[in-house]
C-alpha cells in the first residue's frame, strides 16, 4: 500500500475541522441524551480515568483502557479513506472519519449492540457508555487520524501493532479481538478473556 501524500494543512483547514468536530460532538451528545444515556459515572467521583475493565466504572469516565482502541479507529479511518476516496482532501476525509466514529458511538449505545456485547463477549456487565466517555472516544479517534496524518506509514503500522499487543497483554482485549468477538464470537477466546477477571 502506498503511503498517503501528506499535504500541509492551513489555519483555515484547522478551523473548519475544529468547528466540524465540535458540531459532531454536540449533535452526538444531544442524541445520546435523548437515548437516555447518563452524562457521567453514577458513582459521582470525578476522577477522569478508570483502567479496570471489570468494574462498573468502565466506559463511564472520560478515559478507560478502550480509549486506545478508538485512537486506532482514527488510524484505520485515515488509511481506509485514503484507499477508498482518493479524490478527497485530508480535511474531507477527517470530517467523514469523525462522522463514522460518532455513528458507531450511537450504535454502540443502542440496545442491539449492548445486548450483543452482553450475550457473546466477555462484557457481561456492559450497559453502554456515559456521554462523557463517548465524547472522549470521538476525540481519541480524531487523535488517531491526526497521528496517522503526521507519521510515516511504517510508524503508523508500528503504533497500531504495539497498541494491540499492549492491550492484549494488559486487559486480554484489543480492537481486533473486539471486532472478532462482536461479529463471530469464539468460545475459546471468550473463556481466555474471562479467565482474566478478578476472583
Amino acid at each position: 500500500m502506498a503511503a498517503p501524500q501528506h499535504h500541509s494543512t492551513t489555519v483555515g483547514d484547522f478551523v473548519r475541522s475544529a468547528v466540524w468536530l465540535a458540531g459532531v460532538l454536540l449533535l452526538t451528545a444531544v442524541t445520546l441524551a435523548l437515548m437516555g444515556r447518563i452524562v457521567w459515572c453514577q458513582c459521582g467521583g470525578w476522577v477522569p480515568w478508570s483502567w479496570d475493565i471489570w468494574t462498573s466504572h468502565n466506559s463511564q469516565h472520560l478515559i478507560d483502557a478502550y480509549f486506545f482502541s478508538h485512537v486506532l479507529h482514527g488510524v484505520g479511518f485515515y488509511y481506509g479513506l485514503h484507499l477508498t476516496w482518493r479524490t478527497a482532501t485530508v480535511v474531507q476525509r477527517f470530517h467523514v472519519a469523525i462522522v463514522i466514529e460518532a455513528i458507531w458511538e450511537l450504535l454502540e449505545n443502542s440496545p442491539l449492540i449492548i445486548n450483543r456485547y452482553r450475550t457473546v463477549t466477555m462484557s457481561l456487565d456492559y450497559f453502554g457508555d456515559s456521554i462523557a466517555n463517548s465524547m472522549s472516544d470521538i476525540l481519541a479517534c480524531s487523535l488517531g487520524f491526526v497521528l496517522a496524518l503526521k507519521l510515516k506509514a511504517r510508524y503508523s503500522i508500528a503504533l497500531f501493532v504495539l497498541t494491540e499487543v499492549v492491550m492484549t497483554l494488559a486487559i486480554r482485549d484489543c480492537l481486533l479481538l473486539n471486532i472478532v468477538m462482536l461479529l463471530c464470537p469464539i468460545d475459546a477466546i471468550r473463556d481466555w478473556q474471562a479467565a482474566g477477571a478478578p476472583a
